[in-house]
């Protein structure tokens, strides 16, 4: 079965003024649906075309080695994209509000205030096209990390929890080279519900991982 384009789960210009319209057609329309047309091209005949997409880049020994990097490229760029727009949402809450995952980060940052100022400096000083993640590691840590082009943080076996996308392609029709003002106005449509869930799901997997070690 190929890899299909994702339908929005809002309308285009939902994230308006922080998101705008034209950038969100461009941008779904056909930076993500030329990474989806190609990795199908790609993987014509293989049995690894339709594989779950989080588990065709999380094992990247498994691509033949000489599409691999091509594989790597438009699989984590299909995968990555589809996870960025389940992160945001134009009913955005601004902030975890309680419970768990807050503690979690308090306990990883202090306060959510600091998470974001390492998470905005870390995205703002990558360099190049990349990701910027909220991640959980395998101690249940709550950790942020940048990857470059369309790499992602599963390969390290990290459970992402938030992504922002740092391709000029995400931004620049709005904002131009203000890539720090992109960055600010990230936070007014974070899902922090979607986030929230992704955090509860982590904790559950990570438990079981480690039942079965006992």
């Amino acid at each position: 079965m190929k890899y299909v384009l994702p339908d929005l789960p809002y309308p285009y210009d939902a994230l308006e003024p922080y998101i705008d319209k034209r950038t969100m057609i461009l941008h779904h329309t056909k930076h993500h649906q030329s990474y989806v047309d190609k990795l199908n091209s790609l993987l014509e005949g293989s049995p690894l075309l339709g594989k779950p997409i989080e588990e065709l880049i999380a094992t990247p020994q498994n691509i033949p080695a000489d599409i691999r990097s091509e594989v790597e490229h438009n699989g984590g760029g299909h995968a990555n994209h589809s996870f960025s727009w389940r992160s945001l949402s134009p009913a955005s809450e601004k902030s975890p509000s309680s419970g768990a995952l807050l503690n979690a980060i308090d306990a990883a940052f202090g306060s959510f205030t600091n998470l974001q100022e390492v998470f905005s400096t870390l995205s703002a000083s990558h360099f190049a096209s990349g990701w910027a993640w909220l991640c959980v590691d395998k101690s249940s840590k709550i950790t942020v990390k940048a990857t470059a082009d369309h790499q992602s943080p599963l390969t390290e076996g990290l459970v992402p929890l938030l992504v922002l996308d740092l391709w000029e392609h995400a931004y620049y029709l709005k904002y131009q080279n203000r890539r720090a003002e992109y960055i600010s106005a990230f936070w007014n449509v974070v899902d922090w519900a979607q986030v929230n869930k992704r955090w509860g799901k982590s904790q559950g997997t990570m438990l079981s991982a480690k039942n079965n070690r006992i």
